[in-house]
């Protein structure tokens, strides 16, 4: 499902017209973002938890030449499925 198919389906069940979902979901995308930004986490009880965790430095390899190469550490963003989520899933 991509972001088009899933505004058309809100909008269908909600109600509402599409461009008041892609509204919606554009500004609780960008919400997230700014709240990982800034080293927070959104967690939403049932659904899951957006948060950001630290990728230690590590030595990788070059698969072209095979030269060994130094990869700093980095900050991702990572989600963790809460219960609810992980049970309609199964």
């Amino acid at each position: 499902m991509n972001k088009t198919d899933l505004v058309n389906k809100i909008a269908e069940k909600s109600g509402l017209t599409k461009r008041d979902v892609e509204t919606v979901l554009n500004s609780f995308v960008g919400e997230v973002t700014e709240a990982l930004s800034t080293g927070d986490k959104v967690q939403l009880i049932g659904f899951g938890t957006f948060e950001t965790r630290k990728r230690a430095s590590r030595t990788g390899r070059n698969p072209q030449s095979g030269d060994s190469i130094a990869i700093p550490e980095s900050v991702i963003p990572a989600f963790k499925a809460g219960n609810k989520l992980k049970e309609a899933v199964k």
